[in-house]
This record gives C-alpha cells, structure tokens and sequence, in this order.
C-alpha cells in the first residue's frame, strides 16, 4: 500500500498530467514511480528531465543500468530494481549472470563492469569520496574523468527515485512482477 497518493491521468496536478501522458505512450502503463513523483510536479518534472540528461551520458545503455541497479540495491528500492531489470534484461541486453550479480550485490563477472560497479558503489557509501585505488581501477577499464561524473549523475537521479520510492512504500505495477527484488518475494 502506497504511503501517498498514485495519480492517475485523471486525478494528477494539471502540471503532471503531460508527463504521465508520455510515459503511458511509451511503455502502455504509468510506472508507479510516476504516479507518486506526480503528487509534486516538480519532482516528477526533474526526474523526466534528468533521466533523459542521463540518456545523453557517454556510459551506454548497460553501463548506465549498472549504475542503477547498483543504486537500487544499495538504497533498498525494490521498485527500482525491478524496473531497471526489466532495462537492462529488453533493452540494454545485460547477460544473466551480470544482472543476477547486480541483483545480490555480488561481484560482477566482466571486469570492465564490475569497476564501474565498484566505482559507484563507492561513490555511494562514500558520498562521493572514492578512494585512489577505486578510481584509478575505473580509469585502469577504460573509464574516463567524464565518466566519473556521468556515474554521479546517474546516482543523483537513483537516489531521487530511490528515496521517493522508499518513502511512498511505492507498489509494483504488474508489468514489473516478474522482476521483482529480492526473487521470491
């Protein structure tokens, strides 16, 4: 049960209503997450605009959704992780293995994403004071200065969601059953 309110097109603020109207042309439901972000337009109108700010990052699709995903789990947001799986699994294409690895905070098993996994982890549990070795191990992948701050970006619009999601005790669509974190639940 949702602590807030989970607007739909006919009862959201006039100011949210657009930005639910796109999400349910694009995906043919409204994510829960939006239905709450929607009780302040703001906040739904900065998670729009970031993701897609987000969208135009050097990191790829997948690297991204690593982010993500280690964002979710860090945070506790099981409605995150649930639809940042479903990305990563139909759109970015992210091997099982990997996806279950970010899924049990394990270890990653491709070493170029488990820097980048280690490296935003860090920047989590540090605030963003990551050691030399972490960063110099991130660089060691192939990762650039700008992609370091591409990885702070995408734990900013995390923890937006993140955070929003926790509060509001936000539900699962249906949609995003199958996904459901941690499995079994």
């Amino acid at each position: 049960m949702s602590r807030v309110t989970l607007h739909t097109l006919q009862s959201a603020p006039e100011a949210a209503r657009p930005f639910l109207e796109n999400a349910q042309k694009a995906s043919g439901f409204i994510p829960n997450l939006l239905a709450v972000l929607a009780n302040a337009p703001a906040a739904l109108e900065t998670y729009v605009t970031v993701s897609a700010l987000n969208g135009k990052a050097e990191l790829s699709l997948a690297e991204r959704e690593v982010v993500q995903l280690i964002a979710a789990t860090t945070h506790g947001c099981d409605f995150c992780v649930a639809g940042h799986t479903a990305v990563a699994v139909n759109k970015a294409k992210l091997p099982d293995d990997v996806v279950s690895a970010l899924r049990e905070q394990a270890t990653v098993p491709e070493e170029k994403l488990e820097a980048l996994a280690a490296f935003a982890r860090e920047v989590i549990a540090t605030r963003g004071n990551v050691s030399a070795a972490t960063y110099a191990a991130f660089q060691a992948a192939g990762y650039s200065e700008g992609n370091a701050l591409e990885v702070i970006l995408g734990v900013s619009l995390a923890t937006l969601c993140n955070f929003a999601n926790v509060f509001a005790g936000t539900p699962l669509n249906p949609e995003l059953a199958r996904y459901r974190w941690p499995s079994g639940q």
